[in-house]
């Protein structure tokens, strides 16, 4: 590879990387600044949920049409498209005075979103055909994550020591606008062979389905009723019929078939389990930080530091490691490892010490190694042409993941935290941990929401572990960084011949 060559790949990596960091700051300012917003706004926790969860869902419902839209029209023009969508809608938060405008403008995010993160894979994948140098890329893409967890708290608590909360999104309007300069210079346009059809009815059927899904699952963790249940069947019959609507054609909006291969599935099951951990980690950990802890903004940003630390290292080191080890090796143990430090959260003794709550946050920061390895192991068991597919269901297991992850998790501290009050504990404590300040049950509150935090880590740890255990029987135990292995190939599908050969 010649210099230019060098200098392209890797200033296009830099590139997707940052968009990657705005993305991920997004997310996790967010939670430093929830508590302020709330207050402010005087938003409920029905609203909270959705002002956390409207961006993911959003995006997650909209990454297949998104994918197909690259694919087709230009993956670096939908790149580009995403960074000023996201650009606008960040600036527009600036100027939000409601809890619904906050919902509108993070989903307008997620629209923004979903354009980029597909897009974002399919180029690593571009720039970086060799399979060693693009799982390299994916660890240091994976690492951006990490320190986008831990740098969006920083930024946001710096802001929010000057600003209202208003300004934690204006971080995100340079970093875009410069994205698109070197977005122009750095990354070459990327089409597929084989684009999927844009299939109106399947992304009426899989964006309803997304929503009916998750908005159910929230609904029966407050109020298990019929409706509740009625939602979660309604969203997993669309689904259905939209899997089964793929299957069925030949160059189908997203290539199900994919699923298939044990290498992609295992690699799917692995991003979304272990992003439903994180995101529940870092939601409800700032929250334990600044309400239970009274720390400002900026300090939990900083505590949230070690989880950082150890996702800079691991998704990196990973591919060599797994050269040496196996990749199923890696994967696994990095799986382990996180399960370890959730579950070291769960038996702290109370009331919980930050020492040991660190201690916990730079072993699930390590385990990420697995994240970065899982998405090597995605975008290399797929075929070239359907790369934008891999990416789409790539995302969405990140995306679900979080959404998840705040949602069920969520939902579960939330009846641990209830439990632990008072049988006098007045409406707005029951409510949040944030409406029992000042309240004569403060003090049961706050011991009852860190009783809550511990269990979540201590449940999501053996969740992690048993599907880490199930993996270790599904992934082949040769298997390499591409995504191969020697008992059978990867999914693939025969090349179309250029007609002007």
């Amino acid at each position: 590879m010649n210099a230019p060559r060098i200098q392209r790949c890797w200033g296009g990596l830099a590139v997707l990387a940052a968009s990657l960091l705005v993305v991920v700051m997004d997310m996790t300012i967010l939670n430093v600044a929830l508590p302020d917003l709330t207050r402010d706004l005087g938003t409920g926790a029905v609203a909270q949920l959705w002002i956390v969860d409207i961006y993911a869902l959003v995006l997650a419902g909209l990454l297949v049409p998104a994918a197909a839209v690259g694919d087709r029209w230009g993956r670096r023009r939908s790149l580009l498209l995403g960074f000023g969508l996201f650009a606008l809608a960040s600036a527009a938060a600036l100027v939000a005075d409601s809890s619904a405008e906050v919902i509108a403008i993070r989903a307008a995010l997620g629209i923004g979103g979903a354009l980029i993160m597909p897009a974002t894979l399919s180029l690593i994948r571009v720039l970086f055909p060799d399979p060693r140098e693009r799982a390299f890329a994916l660890g240091l893409w994976a690492s951006t994550a990490a320190v986008g967890g831990a740098v969006g708290p920083i930024v946001g608590g710096a802001l929010l020591e000057t600003f209202s909360w208003h300004a934690a999104f204006l971080v995100n309007v340079p970093v875009m606008v410069l994205g698109v300069a070197a977005g122009l210079y750095f990354l070459p346009e990327s089409r597929s062979e084989r684009p999927g059809r844009i299939d109106g009815p399947g992304v009426v059927l899989s964006v309803s389905g997304m929503v009916a899904a998750v908005y159910g699952v929230k609904h029966l963790a407050k109020h298990p009723d019929l409706l509740g249940v009625a939602l979660v069947v309604l969203g997993v019959v669309l689904l259905t019929t939209f899997v089964r609507r793929c299957l069925r054609q030949d160059e189908p909006m997203l290539e199900v078939r994919l699923f298939g291969d044990r290498v992609f599935r295992s690699g799917v099951i692995a991003a979304l389990v272990t992003s439903t951990a994180m995101m529940a980690l870092l939601f409800l950990g700032s929250q334990w930080m600044q309400v239970v802890q009274g720390w400002s903004p900026i300090r939990t940003g900083v505590a949230l530091l070690p989880m950082a630390l150890g996702g800079l290292v691991g998704p990196p080191l990973a591919p060599r490691l797994a050269e040496r080890i196996g990749a199923r090796t890696v994967v696994i143990g990095g799986m382990f490892l996180l399960a370890a430090g959730l579950v070291t959260l769960g038996v702290l003794p109370r009331p919980l010490d930050y020492g040991g709550v660190a201690l916990a946050l730079l072993l699930v920061g390590f385990g990420t190694a697995a994240l970065g390895l899982a998405s090597a192991l995605i975008m290399g068991s797929a075929p070239a042409d359907k790369a934008g597919s891999a990416a789409a269901m790539e995302e969405m297991s990140y995306e679900i993941g979080g959404v998840l992850g705040v949602a069920v998790l969520g939902s579960i501290a939330g009846v641990v935290y209830r439990t632990g009050l008072p049988a006098d504990a007045p409406d707005s404590a029951l409510e949040s941990v944030t409406g029992a300040l000042g309240t004569a049950v403060e003090a049961s509150a706050l011991a009852s929401y860190a009783d809550a935090f511990a269990v979540v880590g201590l449940v999501a740890g053996i969740v992690v572990a048993v599907v880490a255990a199930l993996l270790l029987r599904q992934l082949p135990a040769d298997l390499d960084v591409s995504g191969g292995h020697g008992e059978d190939p990867p999914v693939s599908h025969p090349a179309p011949v250029d007609s002007r050969l």
